[in-house]
């Protein structure tokens, strides 16, 4: 049997991720771009947009990104891997967190 846990939006969102690209999509497409926990899959995107957000979610795509390997002289290290979740909302939805208004 499986255990319907209940998950807090805030623990499945991370941050918005606000780079040129993702405001390129934004305009463009409609999507929105979101950093995302390594454990969270596309429902569990999906339902915490629609609720910390208070919109419609069309689509979901998730990229899992690598951490680079950064060098400071003869150092080397590993910046941490992270998962990007890429929202599609449906036709006339909005976020006024971006908008402005």
């Amino acid at each position: 049997m499986k255990s319907t846990t209940r998950l807090d939006p805030h623990d499945v969102l991370i941050a918005p991720l606000v780079t040129e690209k993702s405001t390129m999509l934004r305009e463009k497409h409609n999507q929105i771009a979101f950093i995302v926990s390594r454990r969270a899959n596309k429902s569990e995107v999906k339902k915490a947009v629609e609720e910390a957000l208070k919109v419609k979610v069309e689509s979901v795509n998730i990229l899992n990104i690598a951490g680079k390997t950064k060098r400071l002289g003869r150092f080397s290290g590993t910046r941490p891997s992270w998962k990007k979740g890429i929202v599609t909302l449906k036709a006339g939805e909005k976020i006024d967190l971006f908008e402005g208004s």
